[in-house]
C-alpha cells in the first residue's frame, strides 16, 4: 500500500514538472489591446512597493503575444492587470495561458 502511494505520488509530481516545463516564461502587466491573434501588455517589474503593492510597477515596455494557441480565462479588456505565460520562438512570444489577474482578483484568496 505504501509503494502504490509512493509511486502515486511520484507520477503526479512528475506531472507537475512536466507542466512546468511547458510553461517556459511568464509575464505580468496592464493589458493595452487585444484582438483575436495579438495581446499587447505594458509589463510590470516584481517590485512591490506601497502604491502598486499587488502587481509591481508598470516598466513602460510593451509586448506582444500571439493568442493562436492559448488558453483564455477571463476575456481581457485594455486596462486589465494580466499574467501569460508563453514559450519563445525566434522572435515570436506564442502565450500559453492567459490569466486575468484583475478580475479574478486573487489577492482576496
Amino acid at each position: 500500500m505504501k509503494k502504490t502511494i509512493a509511486t502515486i505520488t511520484t507520477l503526479l509530481l512528475l506531472a507537475a514538472f512536466a507542466t512546468t516545463a511547458l510553461a517556459g516564461e511568464v509575464a505580468q502587466g496592464r493589458c493595452v489591446s487585444i484582438d483575436a491573434q495579438t495581446l499587447v501588455i505594458e509589463e510590470f517589474d516584481l517590485v512591490k512597493t506601497p502604491e502598486n503593492k499587488n502587481y509591481g510597477n508598470p516598466t513602460g515596455i510593451e509586448s506582444s503575444f500571439d493568442l493562436a494557441a492559448a488558453k483564455i480565462g477571463i476575456p481581457p479588456e485594455p486596462g486589465d492587470i494580466l499574467r501569460i505565460a508563453y514559450d519563445v520562438k525566434g522572435n515570436a512570444k506564442h502565450a500559453i495561458k492567459v490569466m486575468n489577474v484583475s478580475k479574478q482578483d486573487l489577492s482576496k484568496k
